[in-house]
């Protein structure tokens, strides 16, 4: 099983989410846990395209990480 990293953001009134390994590949959805259900989705979708017109699928490389700031002020 392969995991690809996504990245969700904050939008008014809903979520959206892309997947940086696939470009192209993004959703939207109201709560998290329908970003995570709709995201898969697209990925299978995805994926079956890029099959279906013959293009090489790429493996996933994307690292997520989160760094911490000081507040400026």
């Amino acid at each position: 099983m392969k995991k690809h990293a996504i990245i969700i953001e904050q939008d008014e009134g809903n979520l959206s989410a892309c997947v940086p390994d696939l470009a192209g590949c993004i959703t939207t959805g109201r709560t998290v846990r329908e970003i995570e259900h709709n995201i898969r989705e697209a990925i299978a979708l995805h994926l079956e395209g890029m099959r279906g017109d013959g293009e090489p699928v790429p493996e996933p490389h994307t690292a997520v990480t989160y760094v911490e700031l000081p507040l400026a002020g």
